[in-house]
């Protein structure tokens, strides 16, 4: 803003004794030039504090000084009105525009002379100009949103401006958002587009109940195959595998796929209840049959799955004597709970599941031979990790997004050398441990990148003897002389990773892509 704060005095010509005071503007010499009254046309006689006159101004003088700021003033006004990036709007106190810069013109597609000098609401509806409202309320509003025209969003600031206590007109100031608007529109019918395709494939989910088990490899393609078969029976079904390879997931699944889906999933985990408790907890208990039991008694996990499935896990740590009353149930249709003496009938699906060999169990008589083949009418095997390799980077983005979700960080990408370190770890507790080792690496790390040095110390260790015996035996297998099978065999076994590759081959990145242009071979 220029300050129009300049004394009169800095004006003035020594006080001449000739001169007339009473026919002269009797002023103090510290008054600025924007405070003095032009309205008198007189010339300025200037007074100090103590009355005497120190000096004179004539009135053309003031006139003149006056009108060279105001040429300043319209130069600044001018230029800044051509400089400023936004659609500025200058109106009187009746609402005509007085001025229009070129990004106003711009903006709403009106030029300066057809505009200037005619009501603003010519141009644009009343209710739409909150020009007009600042002007009749006196108030102004600072980033408002507003639509004057259609297709045109801004955000706009307005004045009054006043004279001493007059109003003498109004400002505005609008940023051009329209974009912004166009794109979160684009965005927000997107969202709603992604959803949609969401909620389809979400519905598509639905109607595949295993699709919780992630993979595509041939050994766990050919389980999932044979658990869609039987899951339409109601045979019983022993699954066997590893500790942490989803045998809950498969269990889950067949029953969700089962005609018994509408009915209660009850799993119980044969190897967390203490031997005391097991038979009240599968059977339940009448009122009174024990002390300390409830009241009104409970019911027992073949209660609570009436109709539809009980999961059985770790069957193999059942107490050899509940599998003798686990065993009569299955034979004749029907238990008593603990303290009981009336029968209720027994309507449940079995799935039992062991990471135990159950076969030499019966042969040294810890596990009954009976109730094995009651269980055991279908056995499905579940892959550990490490014999579905290819498995592993499809779970291992799955769990990156689901932790980084979880802890409210960017997903980051895995350096290559961790990707072949991960492919060629034994993962003996499966999936459960790649799923605790990513959840790992997330809380700890903050970079873009997971890099080897990332690792657990324990996980390193463990893997580098791994790794080397692994790439010496898969590129040792291969004739020498073959060059080009070696490398097409590397790229394979690491999944088109190239940095993978030219390490299990003993090269460099470069070394590899030459040899690939030599042969032919192309990206996998």
């Amino acid at each position: 803003m220029i300050q129009h704060k300049e004394p009169l005095s800095s004006l003035a010509a020594p006080w001449d004794e000739t001169l007339e005071p009473k026919n002269m503007s009797i002023v103090s010499k510290d008054l600025t030039l924007s405070e003095i009254d032009v309205t008198v046309q007189k010339d300025f006689a200037l007074q100090d504090e103590s009355g005497n006159f120190v000096g004179w101004v004539p009135y053309t003088t003031v006139v003149e000084q006056i009108f060279n700021y105001w040429k300043l003033s319209t130069a600044f006004y001018t230029n800044l009105l051509q400089a400023v990036d936004d659609a500025v709007t200058v109106v009187d106190p009746n609402g005509s525009i007085i001025s229009w810069n070129p990004k106003a013109e711009e903006l709403y597609q009106s030029s300066e002379e057809e505009i200037i000098g005619k009501p603003i609401t010519d141009f644009f509806k009343e209710e739409s100009v909150i020009l007009m409202s600042t002007l009749k309320q006196k108030i102004g509003v600072i980033r408002k949103y507003n639509q004057p025209k259609p297709n045109v969003h801004v955000l706009i600031n307005t004045l009054p401006v006043f004279i001493d206590d007059t109003i003498v007109g109004g400002i505005s100031v609008e940023r051009d958002i329209s974009e912004i608007v166009k794109l979160n529109d684009g965005l927000a019918t997107t969202t709603a587009y992604i959803q949609d395709l969401e909620r389809q494939i979400e519905t598509k989910h639905l109607d595949d109940p295993f699709h919780k088990i992630k993979g595509r490899s041939a050994s766990l393609s050919t389980a999932i195959d044979l658990a869609k078969k039987v899951s339409k029976t109601d045979a019983s079904v022993l699954i066997t595998g590893e500790s942490g390879v989803g045998k809950e997931l498969f269990a889950q699944a067949i029953h969700n796929s089962s005609s018994r889906s509408d009915r209660p999933f009850i799993d119980i985990n044969c190897g967390a209840i203490p031997a005391a408790l097991f038979e009240s907890e599968l059977f339940g208990y009448e009122k009174g049959a024990f002390t300390g039991a409830i009241r009104e008694g409970k019911k027992g996990k073949l209660d609570m799955a009436k109709g539809g499935s009980l999961f059985l896990d770790e069957i193999g740590e059942m107490p050899l004597d509940l599998q003798v009353k686990l065993l009569r149930v299955l034979q004749e249709r029907q238990f008593y709970r603990v303290g009981g003496t009336q029968p209720i009938p027994f309507d449940v699906r079995i799935i039992a599941a062991t990471n135990r060999d159950l076969e030499e169990m019966v042969e040294k008589g810890f596990f009954r031979q009976d109730l094995y083949y009651r269980l055991n009418v279908v056995s499905l095997n579940i892959p550990p990790l490490r014999e579905r390799i290819e498995d592993i980077p499809e779970l291992i983005q799955l769990f990156l997004k689901e932790f980084s979700v979880k802890y409210k960080k960017p997903v980051p990408a895995l350096d290559p050398e961790v990707m072949y370190t991960f492919m060629h770890y034994p993962w003996t507790g499966n999936i459960r441990q790649l799923r605790n080792t990513i959840e790992r690496l997330i809380i700890l790390g903050d970079e873009e990148v997971i890099l080897p040095s990332h690792l657990p110390d324990n996980f390193i260790k463990g893997i580098k003897p791994q790794i080397a015996a692994s790439s010496t035996s898969e590129t040792a297998s291969l004739p020498v002389s073959n060059e080009e099978e070696k490398i097409k065999f590397a790229l394979t076994k690491t999944y088109g990773n190239k940095t993978a590759a030219a390490k299990m081959l003993g090269i460099s990145r470069v070394t590899l892509y030459n040899k690939m242009k030599k042969y032919g071979i192309q990206s996998f």
